[in-house]
């Protein structure tokens, strides 16, 4: 995964009173890895009325991930690897379960998805298939995921994965049984929510 484009303001500061929502003022107050800006707004509410509102929104990229999967094994590629934020927030040692993801950088969806299971997994896939595109955090975030399915073959993997050393990135392969990752959700050894959200599909599909 690559560092993210500096970006530009997504809305420029505006008027447009014949909408909902007017932007009357962006501050950047980070522009460190990402982008975090406070955002001045006027929002019309349900009765009519205008009421102004700041909110602070982070903009890290979009992004992609990837469910890959074997129906002869009925097996699934997971990747596990530290992240700070869940070690911040309860996970004694921050060590996270995930399938296959990445930032775009400008790049388009299934490319960059492709790119990121090369790095991450070391496996060769073909072209993914697209499931749906969906926000990881509205609230106060801008990412917005696009979400896929792809059988691998345990005999195409030209390379071990593992990510990049230079960003930091050691990355452990896991293949895991279909059955086991339901159970490590219910467990709590699954617990990011893409990763979830691309299971139960598999499930809800009958993809596995």
């Amino acid at each position: 995964m690559t560092k993210p484009p500096k970006h530009n303001p997504l809305v420029e500061p505006r008027s447009d009173e014949q909408g909902d929502v007017a932007i009357r003022d962006v501050q950047v107050l980070s522009d460190n890895w990402y982008t975090l800006r406070n955002y001045t707004i006027d929002v019309r509410r349900s009765d009519g009325t205008w009421q102004q509102q700041k909110r602070e929104v982070f903009d890290r990229g979009s992004g992609a991930g990837i469910l890959l999967y074997n129906k002869e094994r009925r097996s699934i590629i997971l990747t596990r690897q530290f992240r700070l934020p869940a070690y911040l927030n309860g996970v004694a040692d921050g060590m996270m379960l995930e399938v296959p993801a990445g930032l775009l950088d400008d790049r388009d969806p299934a490319d960059a998805i492709r790119h990121e299971v090369a790095e991450e997994t070391g496996y060769a896939i073909g072209e993914p298939q697209s499931i749906t595109d969906c926000f990881s955090s509205p609230g106060s975030v801008t990412e917005r995921l696009h979400l896929f399915l792809a059988e691998y073959d345990p005999a195409s993997r030209p390379s071990l994965g593992g990510g990049l050393v230079d960003e930091g990135e050691d990355i452990e392969v896991v293949e895991m049984g279909f059955d086991d990752a339901l159970a490590a959700i219910a467990d709590g050894r699954i617990r990011d929510a893409k990763t979830i959200l691309l299971i139960y599909h598999a499930r809800v599909h009958g993809v596995l």
